[in-house]
């Protein structure tokens, strides 16, 4: 585990390394490359690749917010049928979705009944 002294965007500080090493135990990884500690109370993540927090998967938000006990890597969360797999949030990026009518899709949206119409004398 490395630091950065002057940029936090892209790994963790100089202040962040020191309290992890004094003072943290590896608690897990996930799939991503996050590493997961906890130490004096509190718990915290090194991301693995540019400090972004959607990069967290749900089952590590929980423990990271103290909502769960148990580490994902020692109890996992059950997996609902209808869960869809986690994934990053997209916005901003070229996987970003795109409903239709949004300026960045085509800019031109249906007709709806709510549309305004102009009213002109004589109607």
């Amino acid at each position: 585990m490395g630091f950065n002294i002057f940029t936090w965007w892209t790994g963790s500080t100089f202040g962040t390394w020191l309290k992890t090493v004094r003072h943290g135990t590896e608690v897990g990884r996930d799939a991503d490359g996050n590493i997961y500690y906890e130490g004096q109370g509190r718990r915290w993540v090194i991301y693995g690749q540019e400090n972004e927090a959607s990069r967290v998967p749900p089952e590590w938000h929980l423990w990271l917010h103290q909502t769960r006990a148990d580490a994902p890597t020692h109890v996992p969360l059950p997996v609902k049928t209808w869960e869809k797999p986690w994934r990053p949030n997209p916005t901003g990026s070229a996987g970003a979705e795109l409903p239709p009518g949004s300026l960045s899709a085509s800019g031109r949206r249906a007709a709806s009944a709510a549309d305004y119409r102009a009213w002109t004398p004589g109607q």
